[in-house]
């Protein structure tokens, strides 16, 4: 093919080259012809004209020959019907010969026409045409070269364009969506890259949305999970071990036990749910932020419903404004739940709770304070999978993760509620943390609340304030 081409521009150059050389060599047997033809214009004895002829060049070969002077003349290679049609027609003629051209110039003499033949051999006309030709092929050669490296980069650029899409296929096949191609090769390929990454982005955007949703569904069955668990707090005692027991008194009892039992599953079922959703949202998600404010304001919403109806008073401080941290919202709101969700599982109805926000030292605090019974062995709760209370311990396992990954911790204290006192701290994006000591920062927060509120335990019945 690369051959093909070069052919159809240098055979045409070639070619032209040719003609060129044909002319000038006609013109050059013009010029002769003319110093001929000029003489005998002057004078048409044979001694004048052999001067001229010999004049016009030393090969004999090639010297101009006059057809129709008086006195013998050398024989000449044109025709008789060449000639003749030169002296009726009384124009130059050019005509083929074997071994070259002639041109035939006629001169009017006196009543007759005389011819002047001048020779031009073939290799006159060849001259300097192998050396064209030969150079010619030299840039064909040099073409064709040029061309095939020029087609084998592009082939190989197209060929490892494929062989990476094709890979990042397989790999997205096997379940590996966070693969993507660098888009090159011909715009073709470099269009499909393109292509292929959109869809690896839309495959991991509607996982981390159906996660997502999974997820946010999990965690809307936590409110409801709690009031049916509390509701089957408030039945009578599911104990079969002492006592008689008619067989309608013993069916109920075991009917209570098995309710209570099927919520704790259901309760834990739900929380490993949550956990490992969560966990792969934030993995394909990445960092993301959130407004602490917002998320509070929100949940307490979800929660106040469940508050009034067991008549808690609750209070939300702190939450006016925007404060950002490196945590996403759906992992912020599951802790907030998770801690929350605690108080209304191991305090009385009717037991206060207080959730406050602040910003200092470069963290954000996030306090949950109850008037409950306290938290015997704070450091056995937060103790990964533990719990004084019989429970998992999954509730504060979740805030511990959060928080760590906002470069935060947990910690439990006395509040000064009278409870106990859950305090989430995150580091602050937006300041420079600086080397304070966290739980001293708790201990201070503690005390201004104890501060603002004079002393006082009393809670008041609200509404959590929107800011």
């Amino acid at each position: 093919m690369c051959a093909l081409v070069a052919s159809a521009f240098l055979v045409p150059l070639g070619l032209t080259l040719r003609e060129e050389v044909r002319e000038e060599a006609l013109a050059d047997a013009a010029r002769r012809g003319a110093l001929v033809t000029g003489a005998l214009a002057v004078s048409a004895e044979p001694a004048a004209v052999r001067r001229a002829v010999e004049a016009t060049g030393d090969d004999p070969a090639t010297r101009p020959v006059v057809h129709g002077l008086a006195g013998e003349q050398p024989a000449g290679r044109a025709s008789a019907d060449d000639l003749e049609r030169t002296r009726a027609g009384k124009q130059s003629r050019v005509v083929d010969v074997d071994g070259g051209l002639l041109r035939l110039d006629p001169v009017v003499l006196d009543g007759r026409v005389a011819v002047v033949e001048v020779f031009v051999p073939d290799t006159v006309l060849d001259e300097g045409a192998g050396g064209t030709w030969l150079l010619l092929t030299g840039v064909a050669v040099a073409l064709v070269g040029a061309a095939v490296i020029v087609v084998d980069r592009v082939a190989g650029r197209a060929v490892d364009s494929t062989r990476a899409l094709v890979r990042a296929a397989l790999a997205v096949g096997d379940g590996d969506l966070g693969v993507r191609v660098e888009p090159s090769g011909p715009r073709e390929l470099a269009e499909a890259g393109y292509a292929f990454n959109r869809m690896a982005d839309r495959l991991v955007a509607a996982r981390t949305d159906e996660r997502e949703l999974v997820a946010d569904l999990s965690h809307r069955l936590r409110t409801p999970l709690t009031v049916l668990r509390l509701d089957a707090e408030g039945l009578d005692s599911d104990d079969t071990s002492v006592g008689s027991f008619s067989a309608a008194e013993l069916d109920r009892r075991r009917t209570i036990r098995r309710i209570r039992q099927a919520i704790v599953t259901l309760e834990g079922e739900i929380d490993v749910l949550i956990k490992t959703t969560r966990k792969a949202v934030a993995h394909e998600a990445g960092p993301a932020e959130c407004d602490v404010s917002e998320v509070v304001r929100d949940r307490m919403v979800f929660w106040s419903a469940l508050a009034g109806d067991q008549n808690r008073p609750h209070r939300v401080s702190g939450a006016q404004f925007r404060i950002p941290v490196p945590v996403p919202r759906a992992e912020l709101a599951a802790a907030l739940d998770a801690v929350i969700g605690n108080v209304f599982r191991y305090t009385p109805q009717g037991t206060a709770f207080e959730v406050a926000v602040s910003r200092r030292d470069g963290y954000v605090a996030i306090r949950i304070d109850d008037a409950g019974p306290g938290i015997a062995n704070p450091d056995r709760a937060l103790r990964r999978g533990a719990s004084d209370q019989g429970s998992t311990g999954l509730g504060l396992d979740i805030a511990r993760r959060v928080a760590l990954q906002a470069n935060g911790s947990v910690s439990l204290d006395r509040a000064h509620l009278g409870g106990a006192s859950v305090v989430m701290l995150l580091a602050d994006p937006q300041a420079t943390p600086r080397q304070v000591n966290r739980f001293g920062l708790v201990g201070r927060m503690a005390r201004e609340a104890r501060e603002q509120k004079g002393g006082g335990r009393r809670w008041p019945r609200q509404r959590p304030t929107d800011g």
